[in-house]
């Protein structure tokens, strides 16, 4: 129902096609500000020869991180500005397919996320205290707080309503089936975190830790028939991250209350999440929300609505 509640609004080929460009555009027009930000304040001979986290690391952390998650919230615009004018698709309806979108699956999803992240990360601080350094300072973790109660739910929304709604569903209608768009829509949000700092240090064996992500996100968009899960879960996963922990390896730097110090490596950090962690949040909320009939809601077919084939023949 969640995707093929779709067939209601415009849905033509062609309207993904041009709304997907409107949208790249808008997410360059975003840029415009962190580009200004590093032309104005690195020399062009040294910019020549910095890749896309150096250039960053000559800005103020907090400046960094909002001009980088403006980039989002600009594109969360266009998202919901395409699916409105170019598809007469409501927000609502992009959302869920509940008749209103509900808030408290939101909430649910993001205090159990968040405390199992703080849960986790504070034990291996303290089983671990080597690893970690005190980087708690009060006001820039202040102005840090600010910024990311505001702008990181901005940027996971935007994610979340181009990847797990908008592409989700316009995949769908076209392929006419259900996992089709989950396999394209997890690869593709994992792929494009192939050029994250984490990869260059890590290896890309951590890909298997951000395709297997879209791929959580994906499934509790189709079982649950909406994304306000997703939204809960992807919040509160990069809120708790930018506030606790930071490295210098990391996509995020910021004036966060601990910085992890260890050499990373790619081991079983790397799959617990994806092969433990994950499977076991997809059992609450399956028992939560009485999940059932999980081969049709991932694999099913796509299909027009019965009253809407109705009102077409007559």
């Amino acid at each position: 129902m969640f995707i093929s509640q779709v067939f209601k609004y415009k849905h033509e080929f062609w309207r993904y096609l041009l709304g997907s460009a409107i949208i790249f555009m808008g997410v360059m027009l975003g840029q415009i500000p962190i580009t200004a930000a590093l032309f104005f304040s690195i020399d062009l001979k040294e910019l020549a020869n910095m890749d896309e986290s150096e250039m960053l690391a000559q800005l103020d952390p907090n400046l960094s991180l909002f001009l980088m998650l403006l980039v989002f919230a600009v594109g969360l615009v266009f998202i919901l500005g395409v699916a409105r004018f170019l598809h007469n698709q409501p927000i609502r309806a992009l959302t869920t397919s509940r008749p209103k979108i509900d808030w408290s699956r939101f909430w649910f999803a993001f205090i159990l996320v968040g405390c199992v992240l703080l849960v986790l990360t504070l034990a291996d601080y303290f089983m671990n205290p080597q690893d970690y350094v005190l980087n708690f300072q009060p006001i820039p973790f202040l102005i840090l707080l600010v910024i990311a109660v505001i702008f990181i739910p901005l940027q996971t929304s935007c994610e979340e309503y181009l990847f797990r709604a908008y592409l989700m569903q316009g995949i769908g209608v076209m392929a006419r089936n259900k996992w089709l768009p989950l396999i394209i829509t997890s690869v593709i949000f994992g792929g494009l975190h192939f050029f994250n700092p984490e990869v260059e240090k890590m290896g890309n064996i951590i890909m298997v830790y951000y395709i297997g992500t879209g791929f959580m996100l994906g499934i509790l968009a189709l079982m649950d028939e909406g994304i306000e899960l997703a939204l809960g879960f992807h919040a509160a996963n990069n809120l708790i991250t930018a506030l606790l922990v930071t490295a210098d390896w990391t996509a995020f730097q910021t004036y966060s209350i601990f910085k992890d110090i260890s050499e990373p490596t790619a081991g079983l950090d790397i799959l617990l999440p994806v092969l433990v962690i994950y499977p076991i949040f997809l059992f609450i909320f399956a028992k939560k929300y009485k999940w059932n009939n999980w081969k049709e809601r991932l694999f099913g077919k796509v299909e027009e609505p019965a009253e809407l084939k109705v009102s077409e023949e007559f």
